[in-house]
């Protein structure tokens, strides 16, 4: 770990980087996973689902970097490889035969569930050992979550 000034002891530090670490690996794990359905989706709502997942997955992107960011501030390493995202991620794996439109954005609709959930028990442990910095960031990513996980889901409804 690295040395800073930010005025919380190394123990909130190093419990708020553990959390920021795990979701990390969500985060990265799940804008490829909306890449995978951006650059395989076919049928009739092609157009808007795969301009909406690219839109997502650039949301998706941003909060990658403001995790790592936050991790660097506590003086944290932020483990973003490919291999720590493998072994870390708690998302369920992506399956690479999909084409359907509606499988797609099922797929997205789950992986944006389960990210939203894990970020939120994150919310309630940053608050439970006092880095509301932290806290507010996760916040700011669960709030973005939920509204495209309203969009993904309008096309769910859409077709049922």
């Amino acid at each position: 770990m690295h040395d800073t000034r930010i005025s919380l002891n190394e123990e909130t530090r190093t419990k708020s980087m553990q959390l920021l670490n795990a979701r990390l690996a969500d985060a990265i794990d799940l804008a490829m996973q909306l890449k995978l359905a951006h650059w395989n989706i076919r049928g009739p709502h092609f157009l808007q689902l795969h301009e909406l997942f690219d839109k997502i997955t650039e949301s998706v992107r941003e909060h990658v970097d403001m995790i790592a960011e936050r991790i660097g501030a506590l003086g944290g390493i932020a483990h973003g490889s490919l291999q720590s995202v493998a072994s870390n991620s708690g998302l369920d794996s992506y399956p690479e035969d999909v084409s359907s439109g509606i499988e797609h954005t099922k797929l997205v609709a789950s992986a944006l569930a389960k990210f939203g959930g894990a970020v939120r028990e994150n919310i309630e442990q940053a608050s439970s050992i006092g880095d509301a910095a932290t806290e507010d960031l996760l916040t700011e990513i669960v709030r973005d979550i939920d509204q495209h996980m309203w969009f993904v889901e309008a096309h769910l409804q859409a077709e049922s």
